[in-house]
Order: C-alpha cells, then sequence, then structure tokens
C-alpha cells in the first residue's frame, strides 16, 4: 500500500490491543526500511510513512446480539423496538430490545427524534420515552449485527471529550511515538485542549488533527480550527447529523474524491476498503489516480490569487515569505520549491497557498517530514548525510540532493528553475530568505 500511494497509516483505537498496535506500527516501520534499500535515493533520503492514532472518542454503541458477536438479525420496517439502557441486555440484544451504552439517552431524546444506527443504514424515530426504554418505531430497517456506532443528530449529549481509555490509548501512542492523533468527535475547543495536556511534554510535537462529526463540533468550528493543528471533515458521521439535501450517497463514489480535491481538501482517508476490504491495494491505487486525474483540472493560479485575498494586511513575515516564494514559482515557472526546514513549518505554509510546483521540504527531521505527508504538494526529504561544520557546504548538500530526488522522481529537469527558501543561518524559526536557481545537467 506504501507503494501504491499510502502516506499515512491509520490506526483505529476502537478496536484491537496494544499489542496488536504496536506490532503493526513495527511492521509499517520495516516496511519503509525495506523500501528505503531498494530505492532510487537509498544513501540520501528515507520515504516517509506518517503514523496517526484515531481515538475511539466519545461515541454511542449498540450492545451485542445474543446469539453473539458475530450473529445478526433482520430489523423490518414499520415494526416497534425498543432501546434499552438495562445492562441486563449488553450481551442480550434482539430484533425486539437493543441495549445502547449512553446512559442519559432517554433524558436527551424527544418524541419524534431520529436514532441512526449503523452509519445511517437503520434509522428509528422514538414513539415513547420511558425511565429505561425507548420505545421507538423502525423507519429504515436492515440488518442489525453487534457493537454498532450510534448517532442522535440533533440531539445534545453530554458525553466526556475523552474517556479513560482515550487517555490511555494517548499515552500509548506518545511512547510509540506516533505522530499525528486523528481526535475522534470533537465538540469544541476544550476537548482538543484536553488531548494536547495528556500528550504533555513528551507529545507537544504530534499534530492533532479534530474531526468534525456532528452537529456541535459544526457550531463550533472557529473555536476547533484555532486549537487544532487541522480538521478533518468525517462525512460519514456528519453526514448523519446534518440534513441531506438530497438522498445519502454511497460514500465510495469516484466523484466524491475528486470534488474534495477541488473543494481544496489536504488528504483523503480511506477506513474500511483498506482496514478489512478485499482489495486494500487497489483501493489505494484506484484513489491515487483519481487525485491525480483531479488535481489536473485544479485552477491552481486561481486558488493563489483567492487565498491571499482572504489575508489581513499587513502579513506577517512567514506568509510574507511564502507568498513572494509561491509568486516567483509561478514567475519563473519553477519545477519545484525547495525548503531548507527543521520543522517542516516554512514548507506547510508555503504549501497552503497552492503552488502549482511541489514543495520540497528537506529535513533532518523524520517526524517532521512524515508530518508534512498531511500538507498538500508536500514532498518530504528526510536527509540522513551528517552534518557539515562548514555551513554553505552543507546547504548546498541538501539542496543537490533534493534536486537529485527530484530528477529521479522526474518532476525536476536540466535547466529547470527552482525556488530555494532557506534562512540564514541554523535553527528554526530564521527562514527569511529565497533563490531562484537554474538547475544544472
Amino acid at each position: 500500500m506504501i507503494e501504491a500511494g499510502m502516506d499515512v497509516a491509520r490506526l483505529n483505537f476502537s478496536h484491537g490491543s496494544y499489542e496488536y498496535h504496536a506490532n503493526i506500527i513495527t511492521l509499517i516501520r520495516q516496511a519503509v526500511v525495506n523500501i528505503r534499500a531498494r530505492s532510487i535515493v537509498a544513501s540520501t533520503c528515507i520515504v516517509p510513512v506518517a503514523i496517526a492514532l484515531d481515538t475511539k472518542g466519545p461515541e454511542i454503541r449498540t450492545g451485542i446480539l445474543e446469539g453473539g458477536a458475530t450473529c445478526e438479525v433482520e430489523l423490518v420496517k414499520g415494526r416497534e423496538i425498543q432501546i434499552t439502557i438495562d445492562k441486563a441486555f449488553v450481551e442480550k440484544c434482539s430484533a425486539q430490545v437493543v441495549y445502547v451504552d449512553y446512559v442519559k439517552i432517554t433524558e436527551v431524546v424527544q418524541v419524534g427524534s431520529k436514532i441512526f444506527i449503523d452509519d445511517g443504514l437503520i434509522s428509528l424515530v422514538v414513539k415513547r420515552i420511558k425511565k429505561k426504554q425507548l420505545i421507538c418505531s423502525i423507519e429504515n430497517g436492515g440488518t442489525l449485527g453487534s457493537r454498532k456506532g450510534v448517532n442522535l443528530p440533533g440531539t445534545r449529549v453530554d458525553l466526556p471529550a475523552v474517556s479513560e481509555k482515550d487517555r490511555e490509548d494517548l499515552l500509548f501512542g506518545v511512547e510509540q511515538g506516533v505522530d499525528v492523533v486523528f481526535a475522534s468527535f470533537i465538540r469544541n475547543a476544550d476537548g482538543v485542549r484536553q488531548i494536547r495536556s495528556i500528550l504533555g511534554e513528551k507529545g507537544k510535537n504530534i499534530l492533532i488533527i479534530s474531526k468534525i462529526e456532528n452537529h456541535q463540533g459544526l457550531e463550533n468550528l472557529d473555536e476547533i480550527i484555532a486549537e487544532s493543528d487541522g480538521i478533518m471533515v468525517a462525512r460519514g458521521d456528519l453526514g448523519i447529523e446534518i440534513p441531506a439535501e438530497k438522498p445519502r450517497p454511497t460514500r465510495a463514489e469516484a466523484s466524491d474524491v475528486a470534488n474534495a480535491i477541488l473543494d481544496g481538501a489536504d488528504c483523503v482517508m480511506l477506513s474500511g476498503e483498506t482496514a478489512k476490504g478485499n482489495y486494500p491495494t487497489e483501493c489505494v491505487e484506484t484513489m491515487a489516480s483519481i487525485l491525480k486525474e483531479a488535481e489536473a483540472v485544479v485552477r491552481y493560479r486561481q486558488m493563489f490569487s483567492d487565498l491571499i485575498g482572504l489575508l489581513k494586511y499587513p502579513t506577517d513575515h512567514v506568509n510574507t515569505l511564502a507568498i513572494a516564494a509561491v509568486n516567483a514559482a509561478y514567475a519563473c515557472k519553477a519545477s519545484a520549491i525547495i525548503v531548507l526546514t527543521s520543522t517542516g513549518i516554512s514548507a506547510q505554509i508555503i504549501a497552503k497557498f497552492r503552488p502549482v510546483c511541489p514543495v520540497v521540504a528537506v529535513t533532518k527531521s523524520i517526524q517532521a517530514g512524515r508530518q508534512c505527508l498531511l500538507w498538500r504538494g508536500i514532498v518530504p526529504f528526510h536527509y540522513l548525510d551528517e552534518h557539515n561544520p562548514d555551513w554553505l557546504k552543507d546547504v548546498d548538500s541538501r539542496v543537490q540532493n533534493a534536486i537529485e530526488y527530484g530528477k529521479r522522481r522526474r518532476f525536476i529537469r536540466s535547466r529547470d528553475s527552482v525556488i530555494l527558501v532557506m534562512g540564514c543561518h541554523r535553527g528554526s524559526g530564521f527562514t527569511n530568505t529565497i533563490k531562484v536557481m537554474a538547475v544544472e545537467d
């Protein structure tokens, strides 16, 4: 899957033991080593793959069916069904009674409220409310299995932003050196702050991508963005929570992938298709192919103009430098913008302005390189050679290795122009120089 185009491996902590996840992380890192061993630039570069921890979050699930976790029952449209919080039914769910693990469900829903089960495949309407049961009518039937997700669209829930399991999972992720946290069901900025606090000093460089999955998250979007390193539009759950303008489309449509690119998304994510599907590699290859076709029709120059039009002036020096670099790349039709970066931030800000050419982020930090994979248009180059005490020679070595890498990847050719962005001396926070270079034969 890495060779087919996977940049980030997402581990879903709703399932699996710590032993299982630790083994998967080891396998991913070994695969990276194996690919490097046969890479065309093996001596100077590692092909990075970021690892993301997807938290379970404050989700609501059904219980286990009476016949066992692998059994299924058919819920028939028009029939009545009880939703109960009685723990006697935790492992005794049936077509007549279904347990859910949210003890306040009978307090927060109203008569007429809808309840969606299993990504919205099954929908119920609340008819009567009792102390421990909801009497519902099956609006849309279907096959129900065990431990399925439950959505309460339009209903405010008071589940904790971070459960004890989430806390333990996050600490495990810090110890394993994950690069990203996908924070599930974030409803406000406080949820992000709680996760940041748990990650602590040791995990301070881990990116937090907040998943917007319900109406509360959408209402508080601005404050969530301010606290997060990025957001994920979880269109499966969000599509259930927000009233649709047309019937719910299938999630695997090629047009959905293409439209995400045209709308400005940095990444797209595969879930069940690669986690438990029969054709994981083919799915990655197909998605990569669709993305390439979609990018070919993006009006990058117009997007750049629109983005700088949204800025408040005067801009800070980092954004000013990024705009100048992208402008220079358009002016000379550069093949790449090469950025020498310690943290990846300079490359990320340049990529934000959507240059039409790749942004090559040359870094000594493997984590910074892996995290750059989340930004559209960045090609991370993890430089492995030792520091040269002669700073100018060290810079020249990094630049020439990056150019050679671009040639091998066939997006840089001899006599092309490239834009170099760097600092006046070593260390982060000093990026202040732009240089236009001609690539030698």
